[in-house]
Order: C-alpha cells, then sequence, then structure tokens
C-alpha cells in the first residue's frame, strides 16, 4: 500500500502543488479514497475525485455536476464567479451549447488550418528571437508569447498590440488574479468592443457583439467577460507548452527519440498534454443528489475533478508516471470531456505541432541555465519560468 506523507487537505494549499508533492496525494487517495470528504478551511468544503472514470463521468453529466456556479475553488468570502451564468466555462446547457455556438466556426479543423501559416510565422519569430538571445526564460519568451499571439489574433487585435496585450496578460498571470481584474486590459477591451460595435470586423470580438440566443443579443458585461475568458485560456496554453519544453530537458532520451522518429510528433503532443495536465482541477456543483462509490453527495455540494490525477490512473494508463512520447493508446481528459471539452482543443494541438516541429528543425541543443521555478496555484500547474539556451543547427 502507498504510504501518504501529507494529509489530502494539503492539495488546497498552493505550495502542495509547486512542491510536486500532489501526485504522490493523488496517487495515495485513488487507492485509498478516491471520493474524499475536504472540510471547509480558507476554502469552502469540497468533495475530491481523483480516479478517471470518475472524473470522465462528472464531465459528461453537466446535469448533476454544474457549471454555473463557477469552476475554481474560491474562497468563501469572495462569493460566486461574476461569470456564472455569463460565459462559456460558466454555463450549462442549453445556454452553454447556444453560447458556444456563436464563436465555434473559429475553432474548427477547418479554421484552424487557415490559421496555421500565421502560427508557423509566430513560431518562427519567437523562436528566431530566442536563438538571437541564446538564453530566454520559455514560459515568457516562447509559449507566453505564441499563445497570446495566436489568440489576439482570433480576438481582433492588430499586430502592433500584441506585445502590449503579451505584458498585461503576464501582469495578471504573475499576480495570480482575473485578467477582469487588470485595468488597463478590460480598458484596451472595452476600447476594442467599441470600435467592433461601429465597425464590424472579421474576428471574434465582432462575432460575440453580433451573436444572439433565443434573439437577444449578448450584453456588454457578457461580451468582455467571455474575452476575458478566452484570452485567459492561454495561461493553460502555455504552461502547457512550457511544460512539454521541461519534460524533454528532464527526459532527453525521449527528446533523442523524437529527433530519430519525427513522424512521433502527434503522439508526443498528446503526450505533452497528458504530462502536463495544466488545468490542475476543474470544480462542479452538484444540482441533486448523486452516489459516487458509496457517498452520497448532497445538491449544493462542491465536487472537484483533479485532472493531473486522472490522467496517472494506473487503471487506464500503463506506466502512468512515464513520460513516454510514443504512448498509445491515450485518452487523457486534459480538455475535460462532454459538453465543456475545451473549444480551443484544435488550436491547442496545432499550436503545440508546430512549435515542436519547428523546435525539432531548428534546434540542436537546449539546457537549462538557471532553476526552474512552479507555479504555486492550486488552478494551474507547470512552471512559472525555465530559463534556457539554445542553440542551432
Amino acid at each position: 500500500m502507498t504510504t501518504l506523507t501529507a494529509h489530502p487537505g494539503s492539495l488546497a494549499d498552493p505550495r502542495t502543488h509547486a512542491a510536486g508533492d500532489a501526485h504522490a496525494i493523488w496517487r495515495w487517495m485513488r487507492e485509498n479514497a478516491p471520493v474524499h470528504w475536504h472540510e471547509p478551511g480558507h476554502l469552502p468544503g469540497f468533495w475530491s475525485l481523483t480516479r478517471y472514470d470518475d472524473v470522465r463521468a462528472a464531465y459528461r453529466d453537466p446535469q448533476t455536476f454544474s457549471s454555473r456556479s463557477g469552476v475554481l475553488l474560491r474562497p468563501a468570502e469572495l462569493g460566486r464567479d461574476p461569470g456564472g451564468g455569463l460565459t462559456l466555462a460558466l454555463t450549462d446547457p442549453p445556454r452553454h451549447k447556444q453560447l458556444r455556438a456563436i464563436v465555434a466556426d473559429w475553432f474548427t479543423a477547418r479554421s484552424v488550418r487557415g490559421l496555421e501559416d500565421a502560427m508557423r510565422t509566430a513560431v518562427k519569430a519567437v523562436l528566431a528571437r530566442a536563438l538571437e538571445q541564446g538564453e530566454c526564460d520559455v514560459v515568457h519568451d516562447i509559449a507566453g508569447r505564441l499563445s497570446i499571439y495566436v489568440i489576439g489574433h482570433l480576438v481582433g487585435v492588430p499586430e502592433e498590440d500584441h506585445e502590449t496585450l503579451f505584458r498585461w496578460t503576464n501582469e495578471a498571470f504573475a499576480a495570480h488574479i482575473s485578467l477582469a481584474a487588470h485595468q488597463d486590459l478590460m480598458r484596451y477591451f472595452i476600447a476594442l468592443m467599441d470600435r467592433r460595435m461601429a465597425e464590424p470586423g472579421d474576428d471574434l470580438v465582432s462575432a460575440l457583439i453580433g451573436g444572439t440566443i433565443d434573439d437577444r443579443l449578448l450584453t456588454e458585461e457578457e461580451i468582455l467577460l467571455n474575452c476575458e475568458n478566452l484570452v485567459g485560456a492561454t495561461e493553460n496554453g502555455r504552461l502547457a507548452l512550457a511544460g512539454g519544453i521541461l519534460a524533454l530537458l528532464r527526459y532527453p532520451e525521449q527528446w533523442a527519440r523524437l529527433t530519430a522518429e519525427p513522424d512521433l510528433l502527434p503522439s508526443a503532443v498528446e503526450e505533452i498534454l497528458r504530462w502536463t495536465s495544466s488545468a490542475t482541477h476543474s470544480m462542479r456543483t452538484a444540482t441533486a443528489p448523486v452516489e459516487v462509490r458509496g457517498h452520497r453527495i448532497e445538491p449544493g455540494d462542491r465536487v472537484v475533478l483533479w485532472v493531473p490525477s486522472a490522467n496517472r490512473d494506473e487503471t487506464v494508463f500503463s506506466a502512468p508516471d512515464r513520460f513516454d512520447v510514443a504512448r498509445k493508446p491515450n485518452r487523457h481528459l486534459a480538455f475535460g470531456g462532454g459538453e465543456h471539452f475545451c473549444l480551443g482543443a484544435v488550436l491547442a494541438r496545432a499550436e503545440m505541432r508546430i512549435l515542436f516541429g519547428e523546435f525539432l528543425a531548428t534546434v540542436a541543443k537546449f539546457e537549462l541555465t538557471g532553476p526552474v521555478e512552479p507555479v504555486a496555484s492550486i488552478n494551474v500547474g507547470g512552471p512559472e519560468t525555465l530559463p534556457i539556451r539554445l542553440t542551432g543547427k
């Protein structure tokens, strides 16, 4: 039996995740307490689900496990998430499907293929800049820039403003605050919304402005909160990209194999997504009594789905604690599931495929030049800073 060195309650402490101790706790919980009640503390009480099948089942049952009241644990004094019932992430069917339909065309495989040239140009630019500098921070200089450049293009931010958008989002992510709390950023999006109302363009802001649900236009608050939701999702993207580079640094034999067998790139992308699982948790609120593995969950109870735990479940993944770029099958839950399966999954996979493809083509060697600082958060996981030296081919 696995020995637990820390109490499951410490999962509510960002330091547990930053120290890398969470996986040991999740491993113990999967074996001994896959459904576990956490008593209230600085966070409200909540149930933990740590096994793959339970997490997937909750994702697929939005009628019982609702997103409307929030999808992240919040201190009780903050109250409910202000985006509840208004944004893609915080709505339930049928409204979620209606809202998703307004922007879905931008994230289809066909649309993403149309963006690949722009993404490849952005990747070449950030890699050329990093190679010229010699040393860089992967999180900010490569993964962060790529993620923001791509979503900025989709949202309708002019190219000359991408660096400003990049700086503002960095400030918010570093402070671990909502983008909506960054006043300069929100003022920018208010001005962008006003411009698109006067002169619509071919972008996501214009789509939100012109979108209707039940023949009603979205309010300005809904438009702004959904913009914040879409841009905020880039934090997960950049952490997954940076986490992938970190994994290849820590497991050089996998980088060597990928270099020798570049056809493994698609499976490597899936393994990076499983391995990094940058969205650490997703919360739901029970709408009706439900029993999970003999535990009765009551209406109003918060239920936390620990995604990295599900993606290391020994009953689903062979040798789950091994990073393997050739892993198949690999039905990870990094993008969630059910109604809330990540809208940007196709885009995220394309970003990864293009970045690591260009990495293979242009980088001969990369090595750490300093300590890796992990993100201290219960919401997202990955490196906060990742200093490396790049040598070109």
